[in-house]
């Protein structure tokens, strides 16, 4: 698919066109696909959208959707759940509380895919993605597959360092046995916490600021009195500080000067420098007082 919009494929519904989408049927045709690519044609991956920002001038090379094709969960034997990358988190924290795998509860507060979540560890409620990876399946550009174990990665608070030109397709991941009813009910509790604590249901990407060593992101946007801030129709949560929301009809330059303005502030106010958790990618659009006048030159 060609010139497709990325506000169809983000959970902020914002973003210019894709110059081509690609759906893989399954990994094995992922792996053909990526073979048969330029080496130098730039491939962005995406699974639900979620902490995604795409700029309105929309992505060159290849945008390549996850979340259909590498979406399997299988269960190898033992406490093991082998997920695809596309899976949805909340998906697999089902499947958990209906087998009585615990550890893996936060997972339904989530809002992306495994491989989102493997790519950027992922977390919540004190537990994070890597705690409970066995091992994970990567490929190339070249559709090389391969099978690495958790001790070949860097892992930090958000952060996973390590292979350079390799991206997961898939995670081994190994719980505890419990009691199912237990961990049900664990994991509905989070979701009521989730729900009273952030704006679900509404237009966001997740948390947009990394907390910062000690303190927490939303703690400090709510301490500069940035909740309610609005640039368009993008606007800081009032039920979360740690969130902006597409009221309707934000663009994605809207949402990137709200997240520079919180960022800018809180800083001159606490010295605090909040690291953005988003990932903000494609081309900006030229600024309309640039364009051309009639009867000027171009």
């Amino acid at each position: 698919m060609r010139n497709v919009s990325m506000a169809r494929m983000t959970t902020w519904g914002t973003g210019g066109p894709a110059d081509r989408v690609y759906v893989p049927a399954d990994v094995e045709d992922l792996a053909d696909f990526l073979a048969g690519l330029g080496p130098g044609d730039p491939i962005l991956w995406v699974g639900l959208g979620s902490n995604l920002l795409v700029r309105d001038g929309g992505v060159g090379g290849v945008v390549v959707l996850t979340a259909r094709g590498l979406g399997r969960i299988e269960e190898p034997g033992g406490p093991v759940i082998r997920a695809g990358a596309g899976v949805p988190c909340a998906k697999l924290a089902r499947r958990l509380g209906a087998k009585g795998y615990a550890g893996g509860e936060f997972l339904a507060g989530i809002p992306g895919t495994v491989g989102g979540a493997l790519a950027m560890n992922a977390g919540a409620h004190g537990a994070q993605t890597w705690d409970l990876v066995q091992r994970v399946e990567t490929i190339d550009r070249r559709g090389r597959r391969c099978w690495r174990a958790r001790r070949e990665f860097e892992i930090g608070y958000r952060s996973v360092g390590g292979r350079v030109g390799e991206w997961f397709t898939g995670a081994d991941l190994r719980f505890v046995p419990e009691d199912p009813a237990a961990v049900r009910a664990r994991t509905r509790r989070l979701i009521r916490a989730r729900a009273a604590s952030q704006p679900v249901g509404q237009r966001s990407c997740g948390s947009v600021f990394r907390n910062p060593p000690g303190d927490h992101a939303g703690r400090l946007v709510d301490a500069c009195g940035l909740k309610g801030a609005r640039i368009g129709g993008a606007v800081v949560s009032e039920k979360h500080g740690n969130f902006i929301v597409n009221e309707g009809a934000a663009s994605s330059s809207d949402i990137e000067a709200l997240i520079a303005r919180v960022r800018s502030r809180v800083f001159d106010e606490t010295g605090v420098d909040l690291e953005p958790e988003v990932r903000v990618v494609g081309r900006r659009l030229p600024p309309r007082d640039g364009c051309p006048k009639p009867g000027g030159r171009s």
